[in-house]
């Protein structure tokens, strides 16, 4: 197993700072380069993690000299592909990018083109899926002690490809990752937003149905919601409740009344160990991260066909064909909602 990589940071804002904590706790990382295009932000990161390497403003110019063989990239959502792509061609052998993939359908699919062409390995920050909590749940899944799955409720806070990703994802892991057949969706779209230059609803509602024949209520923003963010599964035995991070608020086996799962408190920073940890791990062993980008474009996948269920006033059936952008954007700009819109 390799014992070092030269790793880069791009971007050096608040969620590279928790990417840092990963790096940090990782003896394999040799941090080579920072980039920032605020020179005062790379230099302030430098310092406060005690980083070694060169700082750069221009990311291409540090792919080209520092040579970096891992690039951890916290950046605005529109930045994604360009950013991958130039990383890709420089050489670099991993990136692990902050979620979600990119701003439009398309994008997500030229991410997972260039990944596949070039064997630059691509990982997103869907880093819940590390916390015991979420972990204990698959197990108990798994091994059937909720019974038969026969369905989900699942909430999120706004948007739907922002946050939305990480419930989605939630609930995929919980499935063992199986597909979605087609999905049902509606959004309120009288007040939009932005979340990291990227326009979106200020509430979503969808149905999902997976290939198992697992029904997911979908609910993103809004009010009246059991829970911020998380996952409610119910089977034929049981059910149990969970946010975002695995911290269970309520589950129940029918057949064992008495029974109660271990509290698991949120674990941000171990989470983020993991997140480094494992995409090294699986970058020695060729193996499919847990947080690879086949798994993100699956989430991803789910929200575009939903905001392409809007566009089209229909049920999508998935895979989805046919669809490039992003539907909620070209139908803001194409004055779809002119008639909702409400002053913010």
């Amino acid at each position: 197993m390799k014992q070092s990589y030269r790793v880069a940071f791009i971007g050096c804002g608040r969620r590279a700072q928790e990417h840092a904590k990963g790096v940090q706790a990782d003896a394999r990382c040799e941090v080579v380069a920072i980039a920032d295009v605020k020179r005062e932000a790379a230099e302030a990161f430098k310092s406060e993690f005690g980083f070694a390497g060169d700082i750069y403003t221009d990311y291409q110019t540090m792919l080209a000299e520092a040579r970096p063989e891992v690039v951890i990239a916290s950046l605005w959502t529109p930045l994604h592909l360009p950013v991958f792509q130039h990383c890709a061609e420089a050489g670099v052998q991993a990136v692990l990018s902050e979620k979600p993939m990119a701003p439009t359908w398309g994008e997500c699919l030229a991410m997972a083109r260039i990944s596949e062409e070039t064997g630059c390995r691509l990982t997103f920050c869907h880093q819940r899926r590390f916390s015991a909590g979420n972990k204990a749940i698959r197990s108990w899944i798994a091994e059937g002690r909720f019974g038969t799955i026969e369905r989900m409720d699942l909430y999120s806070p706004p948007n739907l490809l922002d946050c939305g990703t990480h419930t989605v994802d939630q609930a995929l892991s919980y499935l063992g990752d199986i597909p979605v057949k087609w999905v049902l969706g509606a959004v309120d779209a009288s007040k939009p937003i932005s979340y990291f230059n990227v326009s979106a609803e200020a509430m979503a509602v969808g149905t999902l149905v997976f290939a198992n024949g697992v029904r997911a209520a979908l609910q993103v923003g809004g009010p009246d919601m059991d829970i911020w963010g998380g996952v409610r599964v119910t089977g034929s035995e049981g059910f149990v409740l969970a946010d975002w991070g695995g911290v269970i608020s309520r589950a129940v086996v029918y057949s064992d009344p008495a029974w109660q799962p271990e509290a698991f408190p949120n674990e941000g920073k171990a989470e983020m160990e993991q997140v480094v940890s494992h995409a090294l791990d699986c970058l020695a062993s060729g193996e499919e991260a847990e947080t690879s980008y086949q798994k993100a474009l699956r989430a991803n996948e789910i929200l575009f066909a939903l905001y392409e269920s809007v566009r089209r006033h229909a049920r999508i059936e998935l895979p989805l064909l046919g669809v490039t952008d992003n539907p909620f954007i070209t139908m803001l700009e194409n004055g779809e909602f002119a008639g909702l819109l409400t002053a913010p």
